[in-house]
């Protein structure tokens, strides 16, 4: 496969299209994806959105937007969820918290493709643990808006609580949990419908599986241990 011609990278899929005639504004998301965050799911929202997968839903998209955070508590505490409603204006989604419902947007969408984000078990450790884990593992900033508070204890219950069953400090309970997700993943998706995807292999693994050109350009590279911390305002202060 050739590099797009310059201008096209990011232009909607043709899918797209019919997709956006038959259901006006309400777009159906043709990408899940189902990884744990810090599996490179920020670096694959923005290769999906070059790719015209795009806006891609991800956890930076939530916090913004207060009237998603009602969605998710529903998600954690068990009760229905209307997915056409969170998921309004989105063609794909990555990453905490839409990756705890990968099961049920599989099943809501089931012409969407999916995407398993994976990583290597001991660095996708060392980047959890000096990031979402120390936000998970303390207590919201007493001045952070009433919905980043609710969205961060909705969190806890999903990824803790629900997935990992452990604290946000006990690797060997994550790093079970992660394996856990990639074999689940696996065995309930078809093959043909799924792609196991190391965001360090790259454009061509994707663009193939997608049944897009290569873009011109590297791959993203987004979202260090740095930018996290550049993006959250800091790190948590440690208790006293």
């Amino acid at each position: 496969m050739g590099p797009v011609k310059p201008g096209l990278a990011g232009a909607p899929h043709p899918l797209h299209d019919s997709v956006h005639r038959m259901m006006g504004t309400v777009m159906a998301l043709q990408v899940i994806g189902p990884g744990f965050g810090r599996t490179g799911t920020a670096s694959l929202k923005r290769a999906l959105e070059i790719l015209g997968f795009g806006p891609c839903h991800h956890m930076e998209e939530v916090f913004p937007r207060p009237e998603q955070v009602d969605h998710w508590e529903d998600l954690a505490e068990g009760r229905p969820v209307d997915w056409d409603t969170v998921f309004a204006g989105f063609t794909s989604q990555v990453d905490w918290p839409g990756a705890h419902a990968w099961r049920q947007l599989a099943a809501h969408y089931p012409q969407a493709k999916v995407v398993l984000s994976v990583r290597d078990p001991e660095a996708w450790w060392r980047s959890f643990s000096d990031t979402i884990g120390k936000v998970l593992g303390a207590p919201p900033p007493p001045d952070a808006p009433p919905h980043i508070r609710r969205m961060i204890g909705a969190v806890v219950r999903m990824v803790l609580e629900q997935s990992f069953g452990g604290a946000a400090d006990d690797k060997d309970r994550a790093i079970a949990a992660l394996r856990r997700r990639t074999e689940e993943v696996r065995g309930s998706i078809p093959s043909d419908r799924l792609l196991v995807f190391d965001v360090a292999e790259g454009w061509t693994p994707l663009c193939a599986f997608l049944g897009v050109p290569i873009p011109e350009g590297p791959f993203p590279r987004v979202n260090s241990t740095q930018e996290f911390w550049e993006m959250m305002g800091g790190k948590p202060l440690p208790p006293r």
